[in-house]
């Protein structure tokens, strides 16, 4: 696969300073005539070819634009805060996976103090970013802040909400889906309560209990199957 390089706008020559232009001269070492791919991080990519590389910037000239690789379905994936290890694993596998955004959740049952993940937001959007250049999307989603499961469950929307015990419900069309995944210590009965209480649909990932992480990429990849883009 082409190199990807991250810009703020595609026009038809493109500079390309900073941390970008490091990692493509001086860690990815690109030549000069080498075909790239540029993308926008809101939903535009090209390919281009490398012109000239100076000791602090490069220039793209681009000649096409490359046909979207989104997914159809505008997937939120509210996500249990894990061991950070394993929640990190969540970020790149959701990203590869299509997610448009996603957002740390607090449950009743999460173990990892607020003061272990306060801070990581520039660490997890740059965990985000490589996943997008490795799976050649040209949509950053974004990390929201760390957010309470009461508050995610009340949002307007289809949210499915995946949990071992419980009975499915029927799957609804939609264009857009919030995924909930509990905590390693799984729900408890109070959010199941409230989840149904406001119109979550239950769902299942088979007849073996996961791993968090687990549960996650499983359900990115199982709604990815049921809307048609796998």
């Amino acid at each position: 696969m082409r190199h990807r390089i991250h810009v703020q706008s595609i026009a038809p020559s493109i500079e390309v300073a900073g941390e970008e232009f490091h990692h493509a001269a001086r860690v990815a070492r690109v030549r000069e005539g080498e075909e790239v791919e540029v993308f926008d991080g809101r939903g535009r990519a090209a390919h281009g070819k490398v012109i000239t590389i100076g000791s602090d910037a490069l220039r793209i000239d681009v000649d096409r634009d490359i046909e979207s690789r989104e997914s159809p379905l505008r997937v939120t994936l509210a996500a249990a805060i894990i061991q950070l290890e394993k929640f990190e694993l969540v970020l790149q596998k959701a990203t590869e996976l299509g997610a448009a955004a996603i957002v740390p959740m607090i449950t009743d049952r999460v173990e990892i103090r607020p003061e272990r993940y306060r801070g990581k937001a520039e660490r997890w959007e740059k965990i985000v970013l490589e996943a997008v250049k490795q799976s050649g999307r040209a949509v950053i989603p974004p990390v929201g802040e760390p957010k309470a499961f009461d508050d995610i469950v009340k949002a307007d929307g289809v949210k499915l909400l995946f949990d071992a015990d419980a009975k499915p419900d029927a799957a609804r069309k939609a264009e857009e889906v919030i995924l909930l995944i509990g905590p390693e210590g799984g729900w408890s009965e109070r959010e199941i309560a409230f989840a149904r209480e406001w119109g979550c649909v239950f769902q299942r990932l088979g007849p073996r209990r996961l791993r968090a992480e687990t549960a996650a990429i499983c359900a990115m990849s199982i709604v990815a199957a049921r809307y048609g883009d796998i």
